[in-house]
């Protein structure tokens, strides 16, 4: 039966340099699992790979979308399967890797079909989050469905918008959406978890924001700072410097939050792998 290796970890945990020495040995390319470094334009906060990667091994879903296109985990899901298939025609094993945990879950689980909302309801429910804030529209959802506003990272949200979304849309809690069953896939897949003590994996974080701000992530966020209400910027590392270029805090408080918040995001990415029972860890 055909292979897909899925590698996963938190971000700063050494991904992309396993990735690279494993799709060597099985002689395949490696598809990626990120929800950002799919965009063209912010290679360096995104910590994409670099070209010199992508020349040693061929890379799928790395800098082909434009930051002004809409793309989703249920997108993904078909355009990864079709490459899947396409791909296992030639090649025994496949490798995905990312943090993303939903574009993860949409390859190897499948994602719910949900509706998609007016773009007069989402603009109701982003009148909601700018008039009353987080709080505001994480209360609406506990109002609207209070099964998912239990289960749903509340900080996030675009996460909490879109659910709201759907409940107004519909008439219906998000989460009567969500059938919970896994789709059957038609080729096999082992879950790799790489996992470092916490104090050396903050330190890589810590150390790998310092080298994208020498490696020009200041200019780079300047130049899609025109775009910065797209969710494709709604990301850290972008909205940090864009508080920064708004004057709302200086550059040394940016990078001292791009570095809180990187730690943060690999906190929540850990405690919803360690959720999957099928992924083997290996510590670096």
């Amino acid at each position: 039966m055909k292979k897909l290796i899925v590698l996963l970890g938190p971000t700063g945990v050494g991904k992309t340099a396993l990735s690279i020495e494993l799709a060597q040995r099985y002689g395949c390319p490696i598809i990626s699992s990120d929800s950002r470094q799919i965009y063209k334009g912010i290679e360096i906060g995104t910590a994409a790979p670099t070209q010199e990667e992508q020349s040693k091994v061929k890379h799928y879903f790395v800098g082909i979308k434009e930051l002004t296109e809409d793309y989703s985990a249920g997108q993904y899901e078909i355009d990864a399967l079709n490459l899947i298939n396409e791909l296992f025609k030639t090649h025994d094993t496949l490798l995905l890797t990312g943090g993303s945990m939903m574009y993860i879950d949409a390859v190897c689980n499948g994602i719910d079909d949900i509706p998609t909302v007016s773009a007069e309801t989402r603009a109701e429910a982003q009148k909601i989050y700018e008039e009353q804030g987080l709080e505001g529209i994480t209360a609406k959802l506990k109002e609207l469905d209070p099964v998912w506003y239990e289960k749903v990272d509340l900080k996030n949200h675009r996460r909490v918008m879109h659910a709201v979304e759907v409940c107004i849309f519909t008439g219906k809690p998000y989460s009567s959406f969500l059938s919970g069953k896994k789709k059957e896939r038609d080729f096999e897949i082992e879950k790799i978890g790489l996992e470092r003590p916490r104090e050396e994996l903050y330190d890589r974080i810590n150390r790998r924001v310092d080298q994208m701000i020498a490696d020009g992530l200041e200019e780079e966020a300047r130049k899609v700072y025109h775009l910065k209400h797209l969710n494709s910027l709604n990301t850290v590392g972008f909205k940090e410097m864009f508080a920064y270029f708004d004057g709302e805090i200086t550059k040394e408080r940016a990078i001292e939050l791009i570095k809180q918040n990187s730690r943060h995001y690999a906190k929540r990415q850990l405690t919803w792998f360690r959720r999957d029972e099928e992924i083997r860890w290996h510590k670096l």
